[in-house]
């Protein structure tokens, strides 16, 4: 028997990813949510509070999962390009199969920083970039001229991955193991240089 409490809760989760994705988080109301899957305000406001609540647990909850498959593939064992094509592997594959989330997420990024969708991303966009800003100061060990560079490298390979999704997003780009490579080699020669 399907548990009639998380199907409705999920249903809201999805239902307003989409809609966020599609028309922006400060364009879609909660009515609309509600409607779309035949629920009620009330709903909603049990499982989540508040529409800022049910923005926040879209963003842990993928969230969450794309931080922890970029620690592990972040974690550095002395090979850097191996490393990057890791992370870079792991966030492409994180966006093939949850666009509707990595579009929301970089849409919020850009939103207004006062907005409450920035606001709440913040905190998912300063733990991903941690991770990656922490492999490049492992790295920096190895690669002496890198040293006081790694804040400079995560936002600029992040950068690059994060421009890339959105390119694919819109249908620009492919984001296969022929593109990962073509990156990390590109970034590659820039750092070491």
């Amino acid at each position: 028997m399907v548990n009639m409490t998380e199907n409705n809760r999920s249903l809201l989760l999805a239902t307003a990813l989409h809609l966020f994705a599609e028309r922006g988080y400060d364009a879609v109301g909660v009515q609309e949510i509600v409607e779309a899957v035949h629920l009620t305000k009330p709903t909603l406001y049990h499982y989540f509070g508040s529409k800022t609540g049910l923005l926040q647990a879209i963003l842990d909850g993928e969230g969450q999962v794309l931080s922890h498959r970029l620690a592990q593939a972040s974690a550095y064992h002395g090979d850097l390009p191996q490393t990057l094509f890791q992370v870079a592997t792991t966030y492409f594959e994180h966006a093939r199969n949850n666009s509707d989330w990595h579009r929301l997420q970089l849409a919020l990024w850009f939103a207004p920083p006062e907005s409450d969708g920035h606001r709440l991303s913040a905190a998912l966009h300063r733990r991903v970039f941690a991770q990656i800003e922490h492999l490049f100061e492992q790295a920096a060990a190895q690669h002496g001229n890198m040293r006081g560079r790694q804040q400079l490298y995560a936002t600029t390979f992040l950068g690059l991955l994060n421009n890339c999704i959105g390119l694919a997003l819109d249908g620009s780009l492919t984001l296969d193991e022929a593109l990962t490579r073509r990156i990390v080699h590109q970034f590659q020669h820039g750092i070491y240089s």
